[in-house]
C-alpha cells in the first residue's frame, strides 16, 4: 500500500472571468499537489486545463490553503498543474549528438556551439533575464539521420518532400537479430516477418559501440537480397541501428540503391532497438523540412501499442 502520509491539496475558490463576457465562479476546490505547496499562477493553470476553459480572460485564486490528506486520483494518472508524468510507452531511438564526437569516417565531426549565450545576452534584457541561441555547423549524416530517395538519385525526393505517412507514426516491427553470425543480414532473417506497409527496424547489438573506434569498423549491414526482398514485400521505411546499412566496401552500395530507388527511406545509427518487442509498436523518425538534403538528422522514437 502506498504511504500518504506525506501527502498534500490544494483547497481554494477560483473566480475566472472570460474575455468575450461573463464569467464562473468555484469553491471548495481540492488538488493533489507534489510537495509541499503550488503557487497560484499553477493553480490557475490547473482550473483552465482541467475544465478546458476558452477564452479565459483572468483567473483569481482565492483562500487557498494547503492541507495533509491522502491523494484522490490514482498514481498512474495523476497530475500536478504544470508537470507532466512520464510516458513508459515512448522509447527514445535516438544517440546524443556531441561537439567534436567522430560519427562518420572521413567526415567532419559536428560543432556545437554559442551563438549567442546566456551570458553574453544579459545586456540585452531586463535585469536576470538572458536566453542562449546555439550554432551546429555538421554534415546532414550526423547522429541518428533519415536518407531520403535524393540522398541516391538525383532526380528523387529530399528529406522536405517525405510524406509523413512514411516517417511519422508508422507501424513497426523490431528484427531482433543480436549474435547472429556473419555481418551481411540476408533475406531468409527477414522471410518470417509480415513487413507489408511497415517500418522494418533491425537490431543488430552494433549501438553498443556508438562513441568507440569499433563503431566504424565490420559492422553489419543489409544485404543485396535483403533489400530486395523489403522492396517487393511492401516495407515502409528500414532502419539499422549500425553505422551504414550498406557495406561501404561494396561501392554500389545495394542496400541504398534499391530501397531509396523504391522510395523506402532508410534511418541509419539508431539506438535502444533491444528494448523495443518484436511487433506492436508504431516508429517515427522526423526531420527538419530542409529543401535541398539527401539526408538529415532525426528525433527517432517508438510508441508502443
Amino acid at each position: 500500500m502506498r504511504d500518504t502520509s506525506n501527502d498534500r491539496r490544494a483547497c481554494f475558490d477560483f473566480e475566472v472571468e472570460f474575455s468575450n463576457g461573463g464569467g464562473i465562479q468555484g469553491q471548495g476546490f481540492r488538488l493533489d499537489i507534489d510537495g509541499d505547496d503550488i503557487d497560484d499562477q499553477a493553480l490557475a493553470d490547473y482550473v483552465v486545463r482541467d475544465l478546458r476553459l476558452l477564452m479565459v480572460g483572468s483567473v483569481r485564486i482565492l483562500n487557498k490553503r494547503i492541507v495533509a490528506e491522502p491523494h484522490k486520483r490514482p498514481v498512474e494518472v495523476e497530475r500536478v498543474a504544470g508537470q507532466a508524468i512520464d510516458r513508459t510507452d515512448l522509447i527514445d531511438l535516438s544517440h546524443v549528438v556531441h561537439d567534436g564526437e567522430p560519427v562518420y569516417p572521413g567526415l567532419p565531426a559536428p560543432r556545437i556551439s554559442d551563438h549567442l549565450s546566456h551570458a553574453a545576452s544579459r545586456a540585452r534584457y531586463a535585469d536576470g533575464v538572458s536566453f542562449q541561441i546555439g550554432r551546429i555547423d555538421m554534415v546532414a549524416n550526423s547522429g541518428t539521420a533519415i536518407d531520403a530517395p535524393f540522398h541516391r538519385y538525383p532526380d528523387k525526393p529530399d528529406v522536405s518532400a517525405l510524406p509523413l505517412a512514411a516517417i511519422a507514426d508508422v507501424d513497426a516491427v523490431v528484427v531482433h537479430l543480436q549474435g547472429m553470425r556473419g555481418r551481411r543480414i540476408d533475406r531468409h532473417a527477414l522471410g518470417a516477418v509480415d513487413v507489408a506497409g511497415r517500418a522494418v527496424l533491425l537490431d543488430t547489438g552494433w549501438s553498443v559501440h556508438w562513441g568507440t573506434a569499433a563503431y566504424a569498423e565490420g559492422w553489419p549491414f543489409l544485404g543485396r537480397d535483403a533489400a530486395i526482398h523489403l522492396r517487393d514485400q511492401g516495407a515502409r521505411l528500414v532502419g539499422i541501428d549500425a553505422l551504414n546499412i550498406d557495406d561501404t566496401s561494396d561501392a554500389e552500395r545495394p542496400a541504398h540503391s534499391i530501397l531509396l530507388a523504391a522510395g523506402i527511406p532508410i534511418v541509419e545509427n539508431l539506438a535502444s532497438l533491444v528494448a523495443l518487442p518484436a511487433k506492436g509498436l508504431r516508429f517515427s523518425a522526423v526531420p527538419m523540412r530542409a529543401a535541398g538534403m539527401g539526408a538529415f538528422p532525426v528525433r527517432a522514437w517508438a510508441r508502443l501499442v
